[in-house]
């Protein structure tokens, strides 16, 4: 017998709109786009009206409100969001042939695939997230981004592909690749919400290669 979702309401304490929401449809509404977004999903109503009356701070500790305002993530979700899009990257060495790709969520449709002969997966995870925020304005798709890499995320953040691999002949190409994406990220704005994948409790990214 399967068991009843438990409702779960969520606290916003910043985002484009505050307060407490029912739904976490509501609270995404409210903070996608929010560069600073500060939340929280608590167990009955009761809770979460209790804890918008009180500072965010006592109920999110440093790492989670660091969390919460740079990468925008709800570690309170059980499921991924459908309607949404992934991104991922493979690397055969490091660094080795690199390539990366992104996936509709809901039916794993290739939407875009890029292969380098050289690079480092960690560059092919901040290149996928560029590429995937460009190709959702392009298009003008307001969904979510899904990727399993943090490290990613945070250059994606500070607008800069912080790799150490060697600028030479062989990876000449590549670079200008990567310069482009900066430059896309320093001259563009988005408002897509980037989301951590829970590969822990989802399994793989649904644009894994799976070559693991």
């Amino acid at each position: 017998m399967s068991q009843t979702k438990k409702q779960k309401y969520y606290v916003v304490w910043q985002g484009k709109n505050k307060g407490v929401f029912a739904s976490w449809a509501e609270c995404q509404a409210s903070i996608a786009g929010y560069p600073q977004a500060l939340y929280k999903s608590f167990p009955s109503l009761a809770q979460a009206k209790a804890a918008f009356a009180q500072k965010p701070h006592l109920f999110l500790n440093n790492n989670q409100d660091k969390q919460s305002s740079e990468n925008n993530l709800l570690d309170t979700l059980s499921a991924p969001i459908a309607e949404s899009i992934a991104c991922d990257a493979a690397c055969s060495g490091n660094p080795g042939v690199m390539e990366y790709r992104c996936v509709y969520t809901k039916d794993r449709r290739e939407l875009f695939h890029y292969k380098s002969p050289v690079g480092t997966n960690n560059i092919g995870e901040f290149l996928a997230i560029v590429h995937s925020l460009s190709y959702l304005k392009k298009h003008n798709l307001p969904l979510p981004l899904y990727t399993d890499s943090v490290n990613a995320i945070k250059w994606v953040q500070k607008r800069k592909c912080k790799t150490k691999l060697e600028h030479n002949a062989a990876t000449e190409e590549l670079f200008q690749y990567i310069e482009r994406a900066e430059n896309w990220l320093k001259n563009n704005t988005y408002t897509t919400q980037i989301l951590k994948w829970d590969t822990q409790n989802w399994g793989e990214c649904p644009a894994d290669f799976g070559r693991k």
